[in-house]
Formats: structure tokens, sequence, C-alpha cells
């Protein structure tokens, strides 16, 4: 075997490791607002909308004029390709509304699920490796310094199959390069749905197999992991099974995090797995203060655990763009509390905080 391999040119390595640093710095987290047209239209539809370019041009705008405070909690944003070229009714670009609030563009760059020929049970794969490199230096050019690639994985009694795990954790590995190569930080989001009725432990085992052969993967395509963030599941019983308590939650999902991610990493960045936003707050919230090691930061990288009060106070009307504004800060702040261990539950009550955000087999 082997032992010949070339580390990334010393500048390339301060540049991934400021980037990703920046990211997960203390008591900020990510807003996921990459969803595609097709699920845009969906969570324009739950509010009575049509799903035309403007509406959504409207809705992103709504998001990115929060007041400049919002960059006390956010420190990424991860756009969809055509967010990133739009501009506020004023003419200013979305990237430029995001830096001026010392937030970091980043880009959803996989082009979706797609059935795994051969495996079990409809298990998946993701699409996209074929014209990455150019699209990355384009993103690069256009201001975008970070990138997210989805891969989805299933708990039965039969998934993930070793076809499935391998597939996957191969995917990410090399879109993870090609960012690199491209001087920009990969999101690595091995993600497993809570679809099922798993308990909890079952759900831990299969994060931590998952974990391990992503990391593997990894390490065979020599990529610089302190250039990475991880965006993984929390451990949580299945959808359909008994609820587990945040402390349990918490348990689980940092020792799953201990037994498999490197300490080179900077930070995860959960997902909030179709959770209440409260949920989603309450859980990060108790794996930062469960006591045990962690040697990277915990925090969030949350789409609609961040978005559906924004909507359902929006709604649509030019006159409750303020109040839109008003739940993403309460709520983005309220995460950047459960980032730091320091999020009291119940303290804030948003228009959709206890509202469950589940949807089967998700896909956008």
């Amino acid at each position: 075997m082997t032992t010949h391999w070339n580390y990334p040119d010393p500048a390339l390595q301060d540049e991934l490791r400021k980037i990703a640093n920046a990211i997960v710095a203390p008591g900020k987290g990510i807003l996921a607002a990459d969803e595609s047209v097709s699920t845009m239209g969906k969570r324009l539809a739950d509010i009575g909308l049509q799903n035309s370019d403007d509406t959504r041009r409207k809705y992103r705008q709504l998001l990115f004029t929060t007041c400049p405070s919002i960059g006390d909690y956010i420190s990424g944003v991860i756009l969809f390709h055509e967010t990133l070229y739009q501009k506020a009714d004023d003419g200013t670009p979305f990237v430029e509304l995001l830096k001026q609030r010392g937030i970091i563009p980043g880009i959803k760059v996989d082009t979706g699920v797609v059935p795994l020929f051969g495996a079990n049970n409809d298990e998946s794969t993701t699409q996209g490796l074929d014209d990455l490199g150019k699209r990355c230096a384009q993103y690069k050019k256009d201001g975008c310094h970070f990138a997210k690639w989805r891969c989805v994985l299933k708990i039965s009694d039969h998934t993930p199959s070793i076809q499935a795990l391998i597939e996957n954790a191969n995917v990410l590995a090399r879109y993870a390069s090609i960012c690199q190569a491209n001087r920009i930080v990969p999101i690595v989001e091995p993600e497993i749905l809570p679809d099922g009725d798993h308990d909890l432990e079952r759900c831990q085992k299969v994060t931590e197999t998952v974990l391990s052969y992503v990391y593997k993967a990894l390490q065979d395509h020599n990529v610089f992991l302190e250039g990475t963030l991880l965006k993984p599941n929390m451990v949580t019983p299945g959808h359909t099974a008994a609820k587990a308590t945040p402390e349990q939650i918490g348990a689980a999902t940092v020792t799953a995090l201990q037994r498999t991610v490197p300490t080179a990493v900077p930070g995860i960045v959960f997902l909030s797995g179709g959770q209440s936003e409260e949920e989603a707050t309450v859980n990060l919230n108790a794996m930062n203060a469960y006591q045990a090691k962690k040697p990277w930061a915990i925090t969030f990288s949350y789409g609609r655990a961040l978005q559906a009060s924004v909507l359902k106070a929006w709604q649509g009307k030019d006159e409750n763009v303020q109040a839109g504004q008003n739940e993403l800060l309460v709520r983005a702040k309220a995460n950047s509390e459960a980032s730091l261990g320091k999020y009291v539950a119940g303290t804030v009550k948003g228009k959709a905080g206890d509202t469950g955000l589940f949807v089967k087999n998700h896909a956008y």
C-alpha cells in the first residue's frame, strides 16, 4: 500500500481552517436557506402563496435584510443556486447583504438524491459530481466560501446496507476533496432519516457506523479535516417510536460523536431532522450541557427549525416583514444560547415553536 500523498499547500490549509473556524465561532451557527424551487414551493403553499420567482426572492430578502445584529448569532447562510444571484428591491445582491452582516455565504452543490441501484428498500445516493469542480470554481469567484452536500441513509431491519454505507461515504469524500481544491470548505452531511420506529440505541449504533464509514473515506481521499465541518442528524428515536428526553438525546449523540469524529474537525453543525423549532433548540442545548469531552464546537445548521415561525408571521405580506424578521432574530438567538449550553427551555415562544416539522422520507 502506497503512503505517498500531498498535504494541501500551507496557504490553502490556512484559508480553509480560517473559514471553518469562523463558521463555528462561539455562539454562532448556520441558517440553511438552500431549499430548492420545488421545496420552497411547499413552504409557500403552507401559507397560501404561489411559488413564483419573485415570491421566493421576496422571502429570501426578508431573511437577508434582518437587523444586522443577526450576525451575532448566524455565521453563515447556505444558499440555493437561484438565490445566490438574486438582488434586493434596491438592487443590492443578496451576497452583499450577508457580507454587510458579517455572514459568510455558502452554497448547496449536490443536485439531488437518486435511487441506488441494487440496494435495499429504496436506498439512495446523491448526484452532482460530474461538473462539481467547474461549479465550485465559479461559486468561489461569486463569493461563496463553503458548500453543502447531503447524502441520505435510512434505518430499517435491513438498512443501511453495506452498499449504501460505502457509496455515500465515498461520494461525500469526493465532493469534499473537490471543494477543497477550489478553496471552499465542505460541509459533509450524511443524514440518517428519522422515519421509522427504531429506538434511541439503534439510532446511536447506526449513526456511529455511518460516521465511521464517512471518516474512513475522507481519510482515503486525503481530505484536510481541519478545513471541513460535519452536518449530522441528532441521535433520536424514530418518528413513530416513544420519545426520548433531551438529556438522553444529548448523551447518546455526544457519545456517538466521541466514538467516530476526529478531534481535527473544527465543528459539528446539526440538522434539525424534522423536529419542532423548540425541540431542535432544547436538544442542541442538551448536547452542549452534557458533561463530557467535546473537542469540536457543537452548533446548528437549521432550515425549517429557523424558518417555520418566520413564514407563519410573514404570510407573504409586506406589512408583516418586520414580524417575520423578529421571529428569525429571536429563534437565532435561542439557538446561539443553546450552542453554548445556556438556553432555558420555553423562554422563546415562536409562531411555530411546538409545531412538528417532520416530513416523511424528506427530500429536496
